[in-house]
């Protein structure tokens, strides 16, 4: 298992970084996250334009009505509430899962959720990388200090 350097060892990366103790944090989690990874149910992460996004997920046996995606913060939340009301003993073999999940996905700051959709059993969620005016070049004038 691979250990992570604590968050008082990031200024070790870069001496003229300043206030990325939140993005350390996040890198910190996100490695937790997938050390405990499920790979259920699969997906893909597409890039289909230089600042688009889509997040595909099968989830075959699952209505538009089973599935909840939420946005909480910048964490996206993929759930999946199975209704299976099929009996056990029913199968001979049962080699396609259908139970409940929760899948999260770490949003940055300039991904918006354009939309969600679902055809032939395959989740689509479109992202938009949006880029800020604050992303801009912007010169600040050095001003002189007044004497008092």
């Amino acid at each position: 298992m691979t250990t992570f350097p604590s968050i008082m060892d990031f200024h070790k990366f870069d001496p003229f970084a300043v206030g990325f103790t939140d993005v350390f944090k996040d890198l910190q989690e996100m490695s937790k996250t997938v050390q405990k990874a499920v790979s259920y149910p699969p997906y893909n992460i597409r890039q289909i334009k230089e600042n688009k996004f889509v997040i595909e997920m099968a989830v075959a046996g699952f209505a538009k009505s089973d599935i909840e995606v939420t946005l909480e913060g910048n964490k996206l939340i993929v759930k999946g509430l199975s209704q299976d009301t099929e009996a056990p003993e029913s199968f001979i073999y049962k080699g396609i899962a259908n139970r409940n999940f929760t899948r999260e996905f770490k949003l940055n700051d300039k991904i918006e959720i354009e939309n969600a959709e679902m055809a032939n059993g395959m989740l689509r969620i479109w992202l938009e990388n949006i880029v800020k005016a604050q992303d801009a070049i912007k010169k600040i004038a050095v001003k002189e200090k007044a004497d008092k």
